[in-house]
């Protein structure tokens, strides 16, 4: 009589690198976050501080279609209420960048973009995301928080006491860095999405984040 054969649970990590390259690592089985350390060139970081210095209302949604033969997706009108600022081409240049590296990994053909400012945490407790995978970077101010595996009980998600109360469990995701989240959509990823954060913000405090989904 054959033993009954074990599943063994996978090994989760995550990547990070210096260079696009290091958002490959997403595809890997086990892998639920691939993180580019990229330090965001100046004129767009001083667009996004000089964005927040406005203190005016962001919040902004597209469903883009992904265009073949390489061409660019369509940005038109893209935080067009802040065209006149210094840097604001270079940044849609960037968003536009992303957006098709994001498409290209994934060979996505319909993708969900959302460019906010927020004055607050807009999901201050530890969660997982119900999608196969989501790109978020923030342009300017405090980025998102993470935990490594094991560092929380995934079946008390959503239960503040049972969250970390050592900071040195929380990992902090620069300004200007690109992540990719693998969800709980992600085949093969079921039960081991990323585990992240809002962060909390101070008083007065802002952040400029852009969020892209995988929609078809």
């Amino acid at each position: 009589m054959l033993a009954p054969s074990l599943k063994l649970r996978p090994v989760i990590y995550q990547v990070q690198g210096d260079t696009p390259k290091a958002l490959t690592g997403i595809l890997d089985d086990g892998v639920n976050l691939a993180l580019w350390q990229r330090q965001l060139p100046a004129h767009i970081a001083d667009f996004g501080g000089l964005l927040l210095s406005l203190n005016e209302p962001l919040a902004e949604a597209l469903s883009l279609e992904m265009p073949g033969d390489d061409a660019e997706p369509n940005l038109h009108g893209l935080a067009s209420g802040f065209s006149d600022l210094e840097g604001y081409e270079g940044f849609i240049a960037d968003v536009s960048w992303l957006v098709s590296a994001f498409a290209c990994l994934l060979g996505a053909q319909r993708i969900g973009l959302r460019l906010r400012v927020l004055d607050k945490a807009m999901c201050p407790r530890f969660h997982v995301d119900h999608v196969p995978v989501r790109l978020i970077t923030t342009y300017a101010g405090i980025g998102s928080q993470w935990l490594k595996e094991g560092a929380m009980d995934r079946r008390q998600l959503g239960k503040p006491e049972a969250e970390p109360q050592d900071d040195s469990l929380i990992q902090q995701i620069t300004s200007g860095e690109v992540a990719l989240l693998k969800g709980e959509k992600w085949q093969g990823n079921e039960g081991f999405g990323l585990i992240h954060r809002s962060p909390q913000l101070a008083p007065g405090e802002r952040r400029l984040i852009l969020t892209l989904d995988w929609l078809s």
